[in-house]
């Protein structure tokens, strides 16, 4: 695996004031307008902790551990005293207690679990990340606090434990909620949001892939998902506005051993707290 890509869904919600920026940029010259919306691209938004995450956060262990991998520190959550380890992994712009209602509810029936707050996010330092800094990270808390019963990803959460797994993370059981798929894709999305003209995530992609030595197609979540031999569960809302249902359906195709589960209007992060998402996680896990 190597250290640097740069892949991730985006759930910017992008101000007018940027928008003209990006314009302005584009007319200047393309090169430009290249780098600056890949420094969108890997600067994520802190958000404060919100109040019904507080609970985890206050019972939580955390501590600041070093990724050797990429030169970067972390905040990690334990949660729970279990053996049973679970590993929760956040998306784009999330937080390590973001998964509070499924941890919560895993460490009722004899888990715990363990987050994080990726570079760049939450209460870890630094202020631009990459996608293998996830994975990285990952791959770090498994050498340090494995084995896992399971991993479980949110969005970009959900591409990056997929990747895990095809690098050598072993979890018996896996399970993605909104995940990201296609980056090409991504990219096409984030640059629609940015009202560009589609030729810059072409751009875009060469940009990264000459900076990183890496296809960024390669960290497709279809590709992980088809050398992915363990049961894996997809879920999915046809009504997510970030992340395109047919990615979850796409990954869940592509599986081995899958299983999917779509769902009506709860959106990109309602879909956490969903008590039919929460008990088919719960029943998936017992199998």
């Amino acid at each position: 695996m190597t250290k640097n890509s740069s892949v991730h869904t985006q759930s910017l919600k992008i101000p007018k004031i940027m928008l003209v920026t990006c314009k302005l940029i584009s007319l200047i010259s393309p090169k430009l307008i290249t780098l600056f919306a890949s420094k969108l691209f890997t600067t994520p938004i802190k958000h404060k902790i919100p109040k019904r995450e507080l609970d985890m956060d206050r019972k939580s262990t955390q501590k600041l551990i070093n990724i050797p991998e990429i030169g970067k520190e972390i905040v990690l959550y334990q949660y729970g005293d279990s053996k049973k380890k679970i590993l929760l992994v956040h998306g784009w712009s999330g937080r390590g207690t973001q998964l509070f209602k499924i941890a919560d509810e895993l460490v009722k029936i004899g888990y715990s679990t363990i987050s994080f707050d990726a570079p760049a996010h939450g209460k870890s330092p630094g202020k631009m990340t990459i996608m293998t800094d996830f994975i990285s990270s990952i791959m770090e808390i498994d050498k340090q606090f494995g084995p896992f019963e399971a991993a479980i990803g949110h969005s970009l959460g959900g591409m990056s434990v997929l990747n895990a797994i095809k690098s050598g993370l072993k979890v018996n059981k896996a399970i993605v909620i909104g995940s990201g798929d296609i980056v090409q894709d991504i990219l096409d999305d984030f640059v629609a949001k940015l009202e560009l003209k589609p030729n810059i995530s072409t751009l875009l992609r060469l940009h990264f892939e000459k900076k990183y030595g890496e296809e960024m197609n390669s960290y497709s979540a279809y590709i992980a998902a088809a050398k992915a031999t363990i049961p894996v569960l997809v879920i999915h809302d046809h009504d997510d506005p970030e992340v395109p249902v047919k990615a979850g359906i796409h990954i869940h195709k592509y599986l081995k051993n899958g299983e999917l589960m779509l769902t009506h209007g709860l959106g990109h992060r309602k879909i956490l707290g969903n008590n039919a998402v929460i008990e088919k996680t719960i029943a998936f896990l017992d199998k």
